[in-house]
């Protein structure tokens, strides 16, 4: 496409692009829900189709043929511009835009408040299933937008790093207990994934300048390496996109697997 790319779209910026043949609109609503109502065009991908595990640790990245096989078969070629939307908070959405980034793909955009602000503005759906025309994409691991817990706990300790603990506050007190052990990363500051969004609004993103502000009280400013996490790196990829993508911060990173590999692993430090 010619135009710079824009990473948050609006339904009626989206709408006004239907129809370009360079256009790959990914659908990660529930599979039931997109064949009742899905956006014209738009393909459908299953989360599932783009983590995997290894118990007890979920939420890791897929495996390169595999999603390289699925990214095809979804129609993704060279020189496309890929846009996803979910239900409604980003949270599937998101975590493939960091998927894709990881893989060294970063022409793909999100629908500001999903299929729900789609429907709101009234927006014409569709019914059925599309079945896409094969494309030709070949995605290789970068070693971009990813950091493991060995790399973590090297950083534990630095000035120029800042984790960001993207869960409930119960979890990050270390009440609400999700793996073996409960708390936090020693050292993590606690911003809860949603509340970069307006729940009141689809799950829109809140105004970049009330973000910056509260992000930058906690420390969390442009010049430092960001690095989020909560329990299998679903709700923190909104937090990744949030600093990534909308504020424009370039050192951020994800932690695959994220507390459910920390707080299972017994030769990792924590914090209550």
């Amino acid at each position: 496409m010619d135009n710079p790319i824009q990473l948050l779209l609006e339904p009626d910026q989206l709408h006004s692009m239907l129809g370009q043949p360079d256009l790959l609109l990914i659908d990660m609503t529930a599979d039931d829900h997109y064949r009742l109502a899905h956006l014209p065009g738009a393909v459908h991908l299953d989360f599932a189709d783009i983590v995997s595990e290894r118990p007890p640790t979920a939420g890791l990245l897929p495996d390169e043929k595999a999603f390289n096989r699925r990214m095809r078969a979804l129609g993704l070629r060279q020189g496309m511009r890929v846009v996803v939307y979910d239900e409604n908070n980003g949270l599937k959405a998101c975590r493939l835009i960091w998927t894709l980034h990881c893989f060294g793909f970063d022409d793909a955009s999100l629908l500001n408040g999903g299929l729900d602000a789609w429907q709101a503005a009234g927006l014409k759906l569709r019914s059925g299933r599309i079945q896409p025309i094969e494309g030709d994409i070949e995605l290789r691991r970068t070693g971009a937008g990813v950091r493991e817990a060995e790399a973590i706990l090297d950083r534990l300790g630095r000035d120029d790093v800042v984790l960001l603990d993207a869960r409930s506050a119960g979890e990050f007190k270390g009440v609400d207990v999700r793996a073996a052990r409960g708390g936090r990363i020693p050292g993590a500051v606690h911003y809860e994934w949603s509340r970069a969004q307006d729940v009141c609004d689809h799950y829109r993103f809140r105004p970049p300048a009330a973000l910056r502000d509260e992000l930058g009280a906690l420390g969390i400013t442009p010049d430092k390496e960001v690095i989020v996490y909560c329990q299998t790196h679903r709700r923190s990829c909104v937090s990744w996109f949030t600093l990534r993508r909308l504020l424009g911060f370039e050192k951020v990173y994800g932690y695959p697997g994220a507390w459910s590999d920390w707080g299972n692993r017994t030769d990792l430090p924590i914090e209550t």
